[in-house]
């Protein structure tokens, strides 16, 4: 009888909770506003003529590498990060092949590294979740093919430096380094120019948070060109559909709308964490588009904290599976009137359950 691969008979589930959905959607980091006008409007004018063809992926690699500062050469798009991460697994892991990853970050890291065949090697955060450079850097050895950062990290928001990340990428020149930006447009720092530094890292960016498009499926991947050359030849070269493809560059364009949203989203994640702060909630200031509390001692309770807010159509993510998350939620954050409503169900939410408890308290 046929049988899959044991790599992937022995796989870890990923089941984000999707079904009954209803309500403000602050749980899967998504824009809550949507994508720019323009992108609507370009949908509206594609032609069955469009669609009928294969896509085209080049031309608007150019533009995407134009805004990027860099070569087309340098630069492959994906069908969302997801695949960039595949690709890259697909590129450089053979079975048996070591790779690492901190904990807790993004789930899909492991999955794809353990379908490759390698060995995933886990590395804590540091106290505060702070990135561990020095514990990552001794994890390294020779078998060492692949190390996946999140920066800024998801659930925690924390960042790692630029130093920090060139660090590591020395320290493993036999290893593929991703540097995983899908926040990055909430913090501002990037390592597209300092990859130039170190041919073996990557960098990824998705258009699914900021720009409200994670419905097209759409990213980025960004490497040294030689390298970029073998992933290509991993890629299918119809990976990215035509829609995604026509709407990008209207995206990419519209920078007054995504100046003003990331704006606001800064400005409510600020008064978010002010009335965690004010709560007596144990919270990590966060880099990215979301923020991660401490709202209970044990993983019912978070649940508890989790359904109280859904009655109040409000939904926020349990992470208390994740590594050293315990009773913590993830609570997305969006502009200002959808933040207005956030926080006026968290103030009901946690007069109701009450904070006096401790159970809320580091």
């Amino acid at each position: 009888m046929i049988s899959p691969r044991e790599a992937v008979r022995t796989l870890p589930s990923y089941h984000p909770p999707l079904a009954g959905r209803e309500g403000l959607r602050f749980d899967f980091n998504e824009n809550t506003i949507g994508c720019s006008p323009r992108v609507l409007e370009r949908v509206r004018t594609l032609s069955a003529e469009e669609l009928a063809r294969y896509p085209e992926r080049g031309p608007v690699e150019s533009i995407v590498a134009d805004f990027l500062g860099i070569n087309a050469d340098q630069l492959l798009l994906t069908n969302g990060v997801d695949e960039a991460i595949h690709l890259l697994c697909e590129t450089y892991l053979e079975p048996g092949d070591e790779a690492l990853i901190v904990v807790p970050t993004y789930s899909m890291y492991r999955i794809y590294m353990m379908a490759a065949g390698a060995e995933v090697s886990s590395v804590p955060a540091g106290e505060e979740f702070t990135f561990p450079a020095e514990h990552l850097k001794s994890a390294i050895t020779p078998r060492t093919r692949m190390i996946a950062i999140a920066n800024p990290n998801n659930p925690t928001g924390t960042i790692a430096s630029q130093e920090e990340l060139i660090e590591i990428a020395r320290a493993a020149p036999d290893a593929a380094v991703l540097v995983d930006e899908a926040y990055f447009e909430f913090c501002g720092q990037t390592m597209v120019d300092r990859r130039r530094e170190q041919p073996n890292l990557f960098v990824t960016r998705t258009f699914s948070k900021a720009y409200g498009m994670a419905g097209l499926r759409i990213g980025a991947l960004v490497g040294d060109s030689e390298q970029m050359r073998a992933i290509r030849g991993v890629s299918s070269p119809y990976n990215v559909n035509a829609v995604a493809l026509a709407c990008l560059p209207d995206a990419i364009g519209d920078r007054a709308f995504i100046e003003k949203y990331v704006g606001e989203v800064r400005a409510s994640r600020s008064r978010l964490e002010n009335v965690l702060k004010a709560s007596g909630i144990r919270f990590w200031p966060s880099q990215a588009n979301f923020v991660l509390a401490r709202v209970a001692c044990t993983p019912a309770d978070a649940a508890a904290f989790v359904e109280n807010l859904r009655r109040r159509g409000i939904l926020v993510r349990d992470r208390s599976s994740d590594h050293g998350c315990e009773g913590c939620v993830r609570i997305t954050v969006g502009p200002r009137e959808h933040a207005d409503r956030l926080l006026a169900a968290l103030r009901e939410t946690l007069a109701e359950l009450g904070v006096q408890q401790g159970a809320t308290r580091a």
